[in-house]
Formats: structure tokens, C-alpha cells, sequence
């Protein structure tokens, strides 16, 4: 993939990302994708998600897209994220709200969540008209990486299931 610009915020110490951006020529407007935690990429290189993302927006006729996580850690695995002792990284949220002024989109894609719904509500809350790819059977919005390729995104409505809102609260 050829762009035209390639672009990563990082803490001083780059243990945390907090924005990643990728522009290409063709389409127009940008869409913010919200995961979990950064992994691999960076300035220079895209990781598996990012290309996945990527490709979704070029798909949607958008000519940029940017990544921004609910924990701003870079970890490959969740226990990683699980032992860090500040995951969310101080920044964190002053990135997410920025990156959600600048973008036209929004795509909640942080996947299953079991041990992090209460990081996701307290984004949630400020997060406006968000969508999704799809839900996974717990009510999370699904992790884009093994999605089919010709999803649309979808308004994210989080269930009124008292159960799910005790979660999601």
C-alpha cells in the first residue's frame, strides 16, 4: 500500500502509541478506528490490524484513516496489558477525544472485552455516534483483524439488557 502520509504519536519512552494514521490518494474524509491496545505498528510499518483498518476505510471511500486504543500500552499479547502497571498512559484520553474532533467516523473495534468493560464505558461516555463492524456474542464491538472484508460499519448501540448495563456502566 503506497501513502501519501504515514504518521504515530508516542509517549517520550514509546511504551505507549497514542495515534496512528495512515493517508492515500484516492476517496475522501477520515475514519477513526478505537481498539484495545497498540501492538507492532508505528511510523513506518503497518501491523495485521492496521492493513485490516486500512483496508476497511479505503473500502468505505474514505482517503485516511487513524488508529487510537482504549489503553494506549503497546502490548502483543492481553497479558501484557494485563501487568502493565499504567495501560492507559496519562494522554490517553486527550488523544481519543482529539482524534474523535478531527475524523468523520468513528468505528468502536476493541473486541472481546471481559476484564476492560469498565475502561470501554468510561470512553463510551464520550464518545459521539459511534459505530461498529459488528457485535460479538458477548455485546462488544468485534476486533476487525479476521472480519469479512465487505462489512459496512453499523450505529454501536449497546444493549438495554439490565445485565449488559451494569457492565457497560
Amino acid at each position: 500500500m503506497k501513502y501519501v502520509s504515514l504518521d504515530a504519536q508516542f509517549s517520550s519512552c514509546r511504551n505507549y502509541r497514542y495515534s496512528l494514521r495512515r493517508t492515500w490518494l484516492s476517496g475522501r474524509g477520515r475514519v477513526l478506528f478505537i481498539g484495545l491496545n497498540p501492538s507492532t505498528a508505528d511510523h513506518q510499518k503497518d501491523d495485521p490490524t492496521i492493513r485490516k483498518c486500512v483496508s476497511y476505510a479505503k473500502s468505505w471511500g474514505f482517503n485516511s484513516m487513524e488508529m487510537v486504543n482504549l489503553f494506549a500500552f503497546r502490548a502483543t499479547y492481553p497479558a501484557d496489558l494485563k501487568a502493565a502497571a499504567e495501560p492507559i498512559g496519562h494522554l490517553n484520553d486527550k488523544w481519543i477525544k482529539t482524534a474523535q474532533e478531527r475524523n468523520d467516523k468513528i468505528i468502536a473495534c476493541w473486541g472481546c472485552l471481559t476484564k476492560f468493560r469498565e475502561r470501554a464505558a468510561d470512553v463510551l461516555r464520550y464518545l459521539t455516534d459511534p459505530y461498529c463492524l459488528k457485535l460479538n456474542q458477548n455485546l462488544d464491538p468485534a476486533h476487525p483483524l479476521y472480519l469479512k472484508a465487505n462489512l459496512k460499519p453499523l450505529p454501536l448501540i449497546i444493549p438495554t439488557d439490565e445485565k449488559v448495563q451494569r457492565e457497560y456502566s
